[in-house]
């Protein structure tokens, strides 16, 4: 990302001062004098957390065929993805808010002997997941300030990257450093940010059948979890897959099982809503492809909205 780019500290917050709020009407948050206003007493961003494997990164969604939208540049935007675990070689805004884009490539490893340096994203340029799909139709239906906070990490599992408990659970003790750090930052400016949902693209890694027996139990205790970390009692999590991980054409036997767990924890825990990836293009066995991405990002946007954030106690 260019330096031109960046706006230190959520700086973009200050443009929903008083004086602009054109920026909803349809100008860009990035307007002369939004580094210098004092906000007044506005509303919580709502912002949506973006978490998972690498069907999250986006490992395979070609920037260059990402269509060009002027929304973008109305989303706020803060990220660390890449390889796990989280380390200086993932791909990250550097602590500093900036618009919705697609994510250039981190300094990954080089060294194939190093166990899960996958290259942050296939594509040299970098990639995208499926917060673009979501936050633009998200804007377009809602015409509101939203922010995106994304931290996922490839070929990562519940049972041991996310393993809040431990042993492993960098990455959990990553997304959560991210969003502390997001919302320090915005404090800085006298802000504050609403977590609306998290959006859970993951489950790949758990599909055998020894994780994938544990798999339910062990989601639903990481979100119990991660309510708490973040002070977000009632938030939602959308949670998907991609179903065809594995064999393109069919579900496989262990797929079936993370599926089945996936919509087993959105029946018992009423702040959990399972969402349905079939028919979302692939690139491979393993990933979307820019499309497929896309439309994931969207059936997610649809599903925010028909929970309506108002998220009942579990069962």
């Amino acid at each position: 990302m260019r330096k031109s780019d960046k706006i230190t500290g959520l700086g973009m917050l200050a443009g929903i001062a008083a004086p602009l709020l054109v920026a909803c009407a349809g100008s860009s948050l990035f307007v002369a004098g939004a580094r210098s206003a004092e906000p007044a007493k506005a509303e919580p961003i709502d912002c949506i957390l973006v978490a998972g494997q690498s069907n999250a990164v986006g490992y395979d969604a070609d920037p260059d065929k990402l269509p060009a939208d002027d929304a973008d540049q109305k989303i706020l935007f803060w990220w660390r993805c890449g390889d796990p675990p989280p380390d200086e070689h993932d791909s990250t805004c550097d602590g500093k808010s900036t618009h919705l884009q697609f994510q250039p490539l981190g300094n990954p490893l080089k060294d194939k002997k190093v166990p899960r340096q996958y290259g942050n994203f296939h594509n040299p340029k970098g990639g995208f997941g499926p917060e673009m799909g979501l936050a633009r139709a998200l804007y377009h239906k809602e015409n509101k300030l939203l922010a995106i906070l994304k931290a996922a990490w490839s070929g990562t599992s519940v049972q041991h990257d996310w393993n809040h408990a431990g042993p492993g659970g960098e990455c959990y003790r990553g997304f959560v450093a991210e969003v502390k750090a997001a919302r320090e930052a915005a404090a800085a400016r006298g802000m504050s940010l609403r977590f609306r949902a998290i959006v859970w693209v993951q489950g790949e890694s758990d599909a055998n059948p020894h994780d994938a027996a544990l798999y339910a139990a062990a989601l639903g205790n990481m979100f119990a979890t991660m309510r708490k970390d973040i002070d977000a009692p009632d938030l939602p999590a959308l949670i998907g897959v991609n179903i065809h991980f594995g064999d393109m054409k069919k579900v496989s036997p262990n797929m079936q099982l993370i599926v089945d767990a996936q919509k087993a924890l959105a029946a018992k825990d009423a702040r959990c809503v399972y969402v349905d990836t079939e028919g979302a293009t692939l690139a491979n066995g393993a990933h979307f492809d820019a499309a497929g991405t896309l439309e994931v990002g969207r059936r997610f946007a649809e599903a925010v909205i028909k929970h309506n954030d108002k998220a009942p106690v579990a069962k």
